[in-house]
């Protein structure tokens, strides 16, 4: 429960309201974690808010989070520079089931800032060598210039899959116009050897999962994430809580087939 202090190292800017920051540890004390978990960050006379890992698992305990600003303490982050310190608790809450992802057809939808969660995921599949059969990264953002991790997306196209949209273009984008549902609607899949990660606005998500589902992918097989509205991360306060689980602890990465039955219930 008490924050241990990382420094900022480096600021990244992706797109204006939504920055990365590379941590680096005061301490060699810290715990390693598993894609899909997430710390508490905590901004000094502002208080903290759960930030999903965004970066490669690291020998010397560094981190990286990427963050959208859009209240008080993601503000208060948004301000800091290199050299400044960052309170952090963590890692918390299962990550993606990178084990089950061996063998198979892996698929990767994003949405957004939903690459973040994700961006560990495959980093582990191109630099670990967990033996996938195929992997494919379906990604959606707003417009060109607001995509995540634009020179590595580059660079994932010589590895993997990458099949990009966006809502709104312009003149030199060659990927695809529209929701990234359109393309995924437009693949095939083998059902039975693929499994699924998604992360993104949860309207995203429902149309993504139904469009695996018509495909035949076996709910046993999609993961989600699902980050919203956790506070303190041990599933203590109550705000997280969705139908019988907490996402801080039960989550935030759930399997489908677990908590169909809450995610189809529109406004829970």
């Amino acid at each position: 429960m008490i924050p241990q202090m990382y420094r900022i190292e480096h600021r990244q800017e992706e797109y204006p309201g939504t920055f990365t920051l590379h941590l680096s540890p005061e301490q060699d004390d810290s715990d390693a974690f598993r894609p899909g978990q997430f710390n508490m960050l905590y901004a000094f006379g502002a208080g903290e808010v759960p930030i999903s890992m965004s970066g490669p698992e690291s020998r010397d305990g560094s981190l990286v989070h990427t963050i959208r600003t859009q209240g008080q303490v993601t503000a208060a982050l948004e301000r800091l520079r290199r050299g400044d310190q960052v309170g952090v608790r963590g890692p918390f809450g299962n990550g993606w089931p990178l084990e089950i992802a061996a063998g198979s057809d892996l698929v990767i939808i994003a949405g957004g800032l939903g690459l973040a969660p994700l961006r560990p995921v495959i980093y582990s599949v191109l630099r670990s060598g967990i033996q996938t059969s195929r992997v494919r990264l379906f990604y959606g953002a707003r417009r060109p210039a607001e995509r995540l991790f634009q020179s590595e997306l580059e660079r994932w196209m010589q590895a993997l899959e990458l099949v990009q949209s966006v809502d709104h273009a312009v003149d030199e984008w060659q990927g695809y116009i529209g929701v990234i549902t359109d393309p995924l609607q437009a693949a095939e899949f083998d059902a039975a050897r693929t499994v699924a990660f998604v992360c993104g606005p949860e309207i995203m998500m429902r149309f993504c999962i139904r469009t695996l589902r018509q495909a035949g992918v076996p709910e046993s097989a999609i993961f989600l994430s699902m980050e919203r509205n956790m506070k303190c991360a041990t599933g203590h306060c109550g705000h997280c809580q969705w139908g019988p689980n907490f996402v801080c602890k039960d989550g935030p990465v759930f399997c489908y087939g677990d908590i169909r039955q809450w995610f189809n219930i529109r406004a829970l």
